[in-house]
């Protein structure tokens, strides 16, 4: 049986280095280590360029060599014959491979050793497996098709948010055994990633926020890539990344974010509905290498379900009529709860705990105008998507997110206001004592 390059991708995971032997023009070999091969596809590899050396001007000078790997599970040694084709110094393939790079270096001791020029990458022309003694692959501990399968399942019927978000962490963990994910949705207007979601924190870190910086889940969201890291590496980790990219000013109003402090596999994907970007489902483990290409082909698949599922809820909200009539709330009683809204950036208060920002703290503060004025407590999406004041994006303004994102949060603050769902695009706000709106 003809070997193929996608059924030797474990020689490809960068736990041995692969060797190169390349021949200049004058005929003369070099043999070389590399600090990692990077699978693309059936038919290309690519492999990391970082120095200017006896390698890289044979390669330019002849664009032929051959590839040594092995396979860290069986001990197998492959031969594949590589033809130069290109170099990418930016773009997908480029900060994937940075990202992998940099948490090899991380693993070995070698932070800030390991830079990356370039991605180079090989058309592969021919492999053959070395003779000698190998040992048998370990059995899988499930099988991913059917695991994806099962996930697809669960969540193909969810037509609420709530639902669809909470029954696809609870997929992950019971049937493909991922302890620790969480779902970032992305604003469009302000270029940043807010929580929605979480599995297996302590905190659920609902509602806090990145910009797009130097981590693993801001890459991904940048360059619509997966971004798959099996060693530990703090150059990209999200903490980092959230202390760089803090705007000024904000650091009162920030909801920790949540994550492993010990993280030392972390895969990031994004969430695309054809060309729009929805979101990112980022997924980590305390262990090593628990991640493989397998492992990302399968959230990868699951990730296109969830963002195309995502999409049509809108869709389906926006067919929603708006109300014939305004429900009113009966008079609460109590003493009022003082909701302080600023309007520079839309934060919100209750009292003086911290809420929520932006467009989820607009339309809170929309909610609760017209709860404590009007009497109001029936809404529906379609309407808050038309309602002026709460100034949504033309684009993409991803309100059944936002939404989502607000009652999550006043759930967790637990100051006797919550949001619930009445009906397909409808919901209703209940709040205990009367609601005492104050424009900062």
């Amino acid at each position: 049986m003809t070997l193929t390059l996608d059924a030797i991708r474990a020689c490809f995971e960068g736990v041995i280095p692969g060797i190169m032997s390349t021949a200049g023009a004058d005929g003369v070999p070099n043999v070389s280590h590399l600090s990692h091969v990077q699978f693309i596809d059936g038919e290309h590899v690519a492999l990391t360029y970082q120095f200017f050396n006896k390698t890289r001007q044979n390669i330019l000078a002849n664009p032929r060599a051959v590839l040594a790997v092995i396979d860290p599970l069986t001990a197998a040694h492959y031969r594949l014959a590589i033809e130069y084709r290109r170099t990418e110094s930016a773009g997908p393939l480029f900060e994937s491979m940075k990202a992998r790079l940099a948490g090899i270096a991380s693993h070995v001791g070698m932070e800030g050793v390991f830079r990356l020029l370039g991605a180079d990458v090989y058309r592969v022309t021919g492999i053959e497996q070395v003779p000698g003694e190998t040992i048998g692959a370990p059995p899988a501990c499930r099988n991913r098709l059917a695991a994806l399968r099962a996930v697809s399942e669960r969540i193909r019927h969810k037509y609420d948010l709530d639902l669809l978000l909470t029954e696809t962490l609870a997929a992950l963990e019971t049937e493909l055994d991922i302890g620790h994910a969480m779902v970032l949705l992305y604003d469009g207007n302000e270029g940043r990633l807010y929580t929605v979601a979480s599995l297996g924190y302590d905190a659920s870190g609902i509602g806090s926020e990145i910009r797009f910086g130097e981590g693993v889940i801001e890459f991904a969201a940048r360059e619509r890539t997966p971004i798959r890291i099996s060693h530990m590496v703090s150059e990209y980790g999200y903490n980092r990344a959230i202390r760089d990219n803090a705007a000024p000013g904000e650091a009162g109003s920030e909801i920790p974010f949540p994550g492993l402090a010990g993280s030392r596999s972390q895969l990031a994907v994004p969430l695309l509905a054809g060309p729009r970007m929805i979101g990112v489902l980022y997924v980590e483990s305390p262990l090593e290498l628990r991640f493989s290409y397998d492992d990302e082909d399968m959230l990868v698949a699951l990730g296109a379900q969830l963002a195309l599922s995502i999409d049509i809820l809108r869709t389906l909200d926006d067919d929603i009529a708006l109300p014939d009539a305004i429900t009113l709330a009966p008079a609460a009683a109590g003493e009022p709860l003082l909701v302080r809204h600023f309007p520079e950036n839309d934060s919100v208060f209750l009292g003086d705990d911290y809420l929520i920002k932006g467009v989820a703290g607009s339309i809170f503060a929309v909610l609760a105008r017209d709860f404590a004025e009007k009497g109001r407590t029936e809404f529906t999406n379609r309407e808050l998507r038309l309602d002026p004041r709460i100034r949504l994006p033309d684009i993409s303004d991803n309100l059944e997110g936002r939404l989502l994102l607000l009652s999550r949060r006043l759930d967790e603050r637990k100051a006797g206001v919550h949001i619930e769902k009445t009906g397909r695009g409808r919901f209703r706000l209940c709040a205990d004592r009367p609601l005492q709106l104050a424009d900062a």
